[in-house]
């Protein structure tokens, strides 16, 4: 069924909406809370609530892109559950993430970094533009996905090593366009 459809659904308040959404996208979703969170239960419990949130906010919303729309929405509750989870001290899923992007990323602790943020994700996001296809594709899939090294090498064909210094390059040009566009790391 296209998005298009599926957003219909939606709008009309047809619970088949979910049983779609699941069936196209529940794969991808699981996918990116497994790997933010590295537990199974929990992965569950934030594609139900995915499902949840998608249902409650559309309508008013009319995503043009549902799997874009589904994958920020799981994504944000992971990180959310991700931090709970930190601060009981149960899981580490996503600390490799993080602690690879914290030398290129600045940190959001204080109020004017928070004002920053979107000045941020632009030049992120134009510097993703910047980038070949197979590197943007790949940044996005390590860093956004949560993919790890061992399945992105595989299917790259290469080692972890050389993959992890590819993405190490990666994360430092990020850094330079950073500095470049003033944003102090």
């Amino acid at each position: 069924m296209e998005d298009r459809q599926i957003v219909e659904q939606y709008w009309s308040r047809n619970e088949a909406a979910i049983q779609e959404t699941d069936k196209k996208y529940g794969w991808l979703l699981h996918s990116i809370a497994r790997n933010i969170l590295s537990n199974i239960e929990d992965s569950e419990e934030c594609v139900s609530d995915t499902y949840l949130k998608a249902w409650n906010s559309i309508p008013p919303e009319k995503p043009g892109h549902l799997a874009a729309y589904l994958g920020r929405i799981v994504r944000n509750l992971a990180i959310n559950r991700w931090h709970k989870n930190r601060a009981q001290k149960r899981y580490n899923g996503a600390e490799t993430l993080l602690s690879e992007l914290s030398d290129c990323v600045p940190a959001s602790d204080n109020t004017e970094m928070e004002v920053e943020t979107d000045e941020i994700s632009e030049v992120i996001s134009n510097w993703l533009y910047t980038l070949p296809k197979d590197d943007r594709v790949l940044f996005l899939r390590r860093y956004w996905y949560g993919d790890s090294l061992k399945k992105l090498a595989d299917e790259c064909g290469t080692t972890q090593n050389r993959l992890a210094g590819r993405m190490y390059r990666l994360r430092q040009n990020l850094k330079g366009a950073l500095e470049k566009e003033g944003v102090i790391i």
